[in-house]
């Protein structure tokens, strides 16, 4: 995954090895399934543990405070938008609302190489 070498550095600063290795994993597997749901990635996560642990591995990495918006993802964001778009190009913003139990979630995101990156 070119995206992972290009900012590994920023990713590496603010997670352990181990946490690094399990969002690499989890990159490879939201590529290849194309699918967001816990359970299948748990599903698919390579790791000799029972079904329920990867999942539960999987949700406990989901809330850890280093991947927090603005610490984490926001400087990625940034740094990708200065070096693909430059000054007076076309920048795509798109703007989505869902209903996940009973909140509603509003996101804004930059489209980038067919892919959404949330920006808030």
């Amino acid at each position: 995954m070119s995206f992972l070498a290009v900012y590994e550095s920023h990713f590496t600063k603010h997670l352990t090895q181990t946490q690094f290795e399990a969002f690499r994993i989890l990159l490879w597997l939201l590529t290849v399934h194309k699918q967001v749901r816990i359970e299948r990635l748990a599903a698919c996560f390579p790791l000799p543990i029972l079904y329920q642990s990867r999942r539960k591995h999987i949700q406990r990495f989901l809330v850890l405070s280093a991947l927090a918006i603005p610490r984490f993802w926001f400087p990625v964001i940034k740094a990708i938008i200065c070096k693909e778009f430059k000054t007076g190009s076309r920048l795509i913003i798109t703007i989505d609302r869902t209903q996940w139990k009973d909140k509603n979630v509003f996101m804004v995101a930059v489209i980038w190489k067919k892919r959404a990156l949330p920006i808030y």
